[in-house]
């Protein structure tokens, strides 16, 4: 083999930058990603489906042309990763704008300004969980976060480019075989690590994989271990408090009013509990995303808790303690209360007060969008946050 074979070669890059295939893009890289995007032709087809859907049926290479021409007028003068989010968070205020109520944080003020923290929040939205959350520390004048997302939603080129320039890194979910899997959960773990103790750069990480599509939140221990697998391979006697004490987890609460996909959660849940299995459609979870970024989502709260401490033994401690940190930050919305009145669950725990006309009339509108064999399902989704509150679950 000879020095430099393409083996050898991509050795040398992997030393030099071992998280370069999971890793959010640097700024030296952005010009020649955007420069793809203006060029990709299945990110112009979606643009023009999306935007100019009559012309993309009658002429679509006309129409593909002006989308390219768009996205570069759209992209020009973004030079960095954070040139792109600030264009981002136009568009952030504009969704809040027109799709929500109101917004609001607590918890972010007693922070520091300049520690870097692993925030681990339950998991209701793929893309406004996260989005919302680095909106919060954009507000409060802090750098934004390195954000986690699986392989699974990375289906198109265009979709990995996007999501990287928005300082996403890829979670393995693909990977074949106990021996690549525990490889990928290896290099993870050391990037997640290396982001919060060398790069100081703040990580967002989901509390479990995929979202709480029954409105329960519970921590996933497996994810906790994954997170310490990095500390430990460098020092076998670190113990699980040590590893999660030197991320600085810190819980977020995000409470959502309406969830713009719980009719299609509400069906998977259906689906799953008459038929067994829910076999999701081509580019569902872009659907998905579309969806909850234009969809109608009332009030949102989000709340951060406390840095973990070092008084953990296991990973089951530390998952206990975030939920506990999760559900005691998680607002409880009339949408809530109404859903567990209406299911007909647990009538002591129901609390109307402060509930308004204008509040029912919102919820049996909602309601009454609902298919009939889907309700109970649905009702769930926002009557089970109060269940978990109370122990009930």
């Amino acid at each position: 083999m000879t020095a430099d074979s393409p083996a050898t070669a991509e050795d040398a890059v992997r030393q030099a930058d071992p998280f370069a295939k999971i890793r959010p893009y640097h700024d030296d890289e952005v010009a020649e990603v955007l420069a793809r995007l203006a060029n990709d032709a299945e990110l112009l087809d979606a643009l023009t489906q999306f935007k100019l859907p009559r012309l993309a049926r009658f002429s679509p290479r006309l129409a593909r042309a002006i989308a390219g021409v768009a996205v570069r007028r759209e992209v020009r003068g973004v030079a960095s990763v954070y040139d792109f989010q600030m264009r981002i968070a136009g568009y952030m205020q504009r969704m809040i704008r027109t799709t929500t109520h109101a917004f609001e944080v607590e918890g972010l003020d007693a922070l520091d300004d300049d520690t870097a923290y692993l925030f681990i929040s339950n998991h209701r939205d793929i893309s406004l969980d996260p989005a919302f959350v680095n909106y919060a520390l954009y507000l409060a004048g802090r750098n934004t976060v390195r954000i986690a997302i699986g392989d699974n939603l990375l289906q198109k080129p265009y979709v990995n480019d996007l999501m990287r320039l928005n300082k996403s890194f890829i979670v393995p979910r693909s990977a074949k075989g106990k021996r690549a899997m525990l490889a990928a959960y290896q290099a993870l773990s050391a990037y997640i690590r290396h982001s919060l103790t060398v790069d100081r750069h703040s990580v967002w990480l989901a509390q479990r994989e995929g979202r709480a599509k029954d409105g329960i939140d519970r921590t996933d221990p497996a994810i906790i271990k994954m997170l310490t697998m990095a500390r430990r391979h460098l020092d076998k006697s670190a113990s699980t408090g040590d590893a999660i004490a030197e991320l600085r987890v810190v819980p977020v609460s995000i409470s959502y009013e309406y969830d713009p996909c719980d009719v299609q959660k509400a069906h998977e849940l259906y689906a799953m509990h008459t038929e067994g299995r829910y076999q999701k459609v081509q580019y569902e979870d872009i659907r998905s995303i579309v969806a909850g970024i234009i969809g109608h989502k009332g009030r949102i709260k989000l709340t951060f808790g406390t840095p973990l401490d070092a008084d953990h033994d296991s990973p089951e401690s530390v998952a206990a303690e975030i939920d506990r940190q999760v559900l005691g930050g998680y607002r409880l919305f009339p949408s809530h209360q109404l859903a567990l009145e209406a299911s007909g669950k647990a009538p002591d725990l129901i609390c109307l007060d402060g509930i308004t006309d204008a509040d029912r009339e919102q919820f049996r509108e909602r309601l009454e969008q609902v298919p009939t064999h889907l309700r109970d399902w649905w009702l769930a989704q926002y009557a089970n946050p109060v269940l978990s509150r109370a122990g009930r679950i």
